[in-house]
């Protein structure tokens, strides 16, 4: 005999040859969804719909004319109708009690997602539904594509190599009518009672939760850590633009960046970031899209019925799609927004309102870049440094340089960056005198390059720079688990402009140190000066390499870089050479980039300003110039031939850059740079 079907408190699976009988409590929003469906399984001869109950009854020939209706579900289970299975499709903050009475009564249930509004709620829910040996299906539909069984065959035989993360990303439009549908919505409680009605929570809750079922994370047990970044543009309690920063028990990080504010809705998607390629998985069209060494393709796949699911379960049993224990880890997401500090207002200044009335939405420009940015980066908006989100937590971040009370320069510690950024300190923003931005971090299409900085991607096989790897033998940029940290020790009180910093390799003892002098010069209303000087001393013998050392050539960067931010108009010059081809690889004194930055339509138009490099005194290393494809300027210390250091040798670099209002002509440059 088959021991696991007697155990106490199990359901026995049992075939019937009529249709199940159920019940639904709650036929409006969601409700009317599953009396779609119901109907179609009536037609089919599956169930019987013998009951409903909701205090504001359906419309007239909505349901069936054997089906009873009822105020409540008390009044329901009063009524003898002996229902084998409950659905319960009711506001977030009912499902707790309704739930618990069901499984009191007998019933088994279907409650749709959020399961309930506590932790506290969900373990004693577990509790009623393993006293009772009834089954519990959570409606988290999504879970039921077939797709995910075709996800776990190409994660099992390395179609996208080794994942590494996984990302989910909703930008989704809610308007002004949507948080007055009822009066729970958009409430973080009412009346006392936890609703927890956010983005990452209810409407968008499917990404968070097939997110964690890709990665294997079902139970309280498989999730190691939840970060809450939540921001609210509408008037609400509850958060409606978030990132929810996950990390399993298997060390996987999963980032769920959600917004309801977006210009315009797309359907959500899962990205799967494996080491070969990545995996997209829009799932509320069941389509999964792979990008590979075979190039691309795209394949469309069923869905199974979580109703018919929890029939199959009870008649054979099936094991079932979404049941309530796989929901713990989720429910440990729901707990950490619960329990977070109030989502943070999103100042009217960054925000735009399109239409007019209730049927107005609101929209954050740019917020679906700050979506990519912080799904590929697996960071917060927060420490993205964006200008509508939380300041940056001082202990990271600081004003290094101000001018009349405006911040010209930040330092950026950078050590709660992903690893595979190769986390590291770095200048962002920079501003001109004026206050336009001339530095970008975190950029969606390389997330690894960090504002102002220096770094280097090959130390003795260490990466300090982030990202892939590029290799001679593969001739290729590979995935590798390599990555350096560089980190800033405490300021020296007699010495504020000098700073301290050990290169840390991928065991955790030092390759390099740094001393590191960032000064400044304020020579105008219109132009100030940035200082750099740096000297490395090896602590072992090292060679100091770049792609360009290492087969790829005309991609030696390594050493002093400046990322850009988007800009339009760029103008890029030196004394005797314009054009990014031209001065691509070029050896000269200096280097000037005059492009207008930081346009945001609808809000603000683009101000010009000038960035003038002036080269290292200690070395003629050729300029690395990008615009085409990303804006970038370096200094490249390793173009072509790696730089070795014997242990206690070391190497210093000093490089200028003046930054600019306005938009300079070769010949002012030339005569500010002549200046110093």
């Amino acid at each position: 005999m088959d021991t696991a079907l007697t155990q106490p408190n199990q359901p026995t699976p049992h075939r019937r040859d009529t249709p199940a009988r159920i019940a639904l409590i709650g036929v409006h929003g969601f409700g009317a969804h599953h009396l779609k469906n119901l109907d179609r399984l009536t037609r089919a001869g599956a169930v019987e719909l013998v009951a409903v109950a909701d205090p504001n009854p359906p419309s007239p020939g909505a349901l069936p004319d054997s089906t009873a209706v009822h105020p409540d579900l008390q009044s329901l289970l009063a009524g003898n109708h002996c229902p084998d299975v409950v659905i319960v499709a009711t506001p977030i903050q009912t499902h707790a009690p309704l739930a618990l009475a069901t499984l009191a009564s007998g019933a088994d249930l279907y409650l749709e997602k959020p399961p309930v509004a506590s932790l506290a709620d969900f373990r004693q829910l577990q509790k009623a539904a393993e006293a009772s040996g009834r089954s519990v299906q959570i409606g988290f539909q999504s879970l039921g594509s077939q797709a995910l069984a075709a996800i776990d065959k190409l994660l099992q035989d390395g179609t996208i190599g080794t994942l590494q993360g996984i990302g989910a990303t909703g930008r989704w439009v809610r308007d002004r009518a949507y948080y007055k549908r009822s009066r729970w919505a958009g409430k973080r409680s009412l009346d006392g009672v936890d609703v927890v009605d956010g983005v990452a929570t209810n409407p968008l809750a499917h990404a968070i939760a097939t997110a964690l079922r890709i990665a294997g994370a079902r139970t309280v047990e498989d999730v190691a850590s939840v970060e809450t970044d939540l921001y609210r543009a509408n008037d609400i309690e509850a958060d409606d633009t978030s990132v929810i920063r996950i990390r399993t028990a298997a060390g996987l990080p999963i980032t769920c960046a959600l917004t309801l504010c977006a210009s315009e809705p797309v359907e959500p998607y899962i990205t799967l970031q494996g080491s070969e390629g990545t995996a997209v998985f829009h799932y509320t069209e069941d389509r999964l899209h792979i990008s590979d060494a075979d190039g691309e393709h795209s394949q469309e796949f069923g869905r199974d019925d979580l109703t018919e699911n929890l029939l199959a379960h009870l008649a054979r049993g099936t094991e079932l799609t979404s049941a309530l224990d796989d929901s713990g880890a989720f429910m440990l997401v729901l707990e950490a927004v619960r329990t977070a500090e109030p989502p943070a207002p999103v100042s009217p200044a960054h925000l735009l309102w399109e239409g007019d009335g209730d049927a107005a939405h609101a929209v954050i420009p740019g917020i679906e870049d700050a979506l990519e940015r912080a799904v590929s980066a697996h960071a917060t908006f927060r420490e993205l440094a964006l200008p509508w989100a939380r300041p940056a937590d001082p202990a990271e971040a600081g004003t290094l340089f101000n001018a009349g009370g405006r911040p010209l320069a930040v330092l950026r510690t950078g050590a709660g960056l992903n690893a595979a950024l190769s986390p590291r300190p770095y200048l962002h923003p920079v501003t001109t005198s004026g206050g336009t931005v001339v530095t970008d971090h975190v950029p969606a299409d390389h997330p690894w390059h960090l504002g102002a900085g220096f770094a280097l991607q090959d130390v003795n096989g260490t990466n300090f720079w982030g990202g892939k790897t590029y290799t001679r033998d593969a001739g290729a940029y590979i995935s590798r688990q390599d990555h350096g940290r560089i980190e800033l020790l405490p300021a020296i009180p007699d010495e504020p402009d000098t700073r301290q910093l050990r290169w840390l390799g991928t065991d955790g003892q030092p390759l390099l140190t740094e001393q590191r002098t960032l000064s400044h010069e304020v020579l105008g209303e219109r132009v100030w000066r940035l200082d750099l000087e740096t000297e490395l001393t090896a602590v072992v013998d090292v060679s100091l390499g770049s792609p360009g050392s290492n087969g790829a050539a005309g991609s030696g960067y390594g050493g002093f870089f400046w990322r850009l931010p988007a800009c339009s108009g760029a103008r890029i010059f030196t004394s005797d050479a314009e054009g990014e081809p031209a001065v691509h690889g070029a050896v000269a004194p200096w280097l000037a980039w005059t492009a207008s930055f930081g346009e945001v339509p609808g809000i603000r138009s683009g101000q010009p300003a000038t960035l003038v490099f002036k080269a290292p005194a200690e070395a003629a290393d050729p300029w690395f110039v990008r615009c085409s494809g990303y804006p970038g300027v370096g200094s490249a210390l390793a173009w072509d031939r790696p730089v070795a250091l014997a242990a206690g040798e070391s190497l210093r670099r000093s490089l200028s850059v003046w930054v600019c209002d306005g938009e300079l002509s070769p010949a002012a440059v030339e005569s500010l740079v002549s200046q110093r």
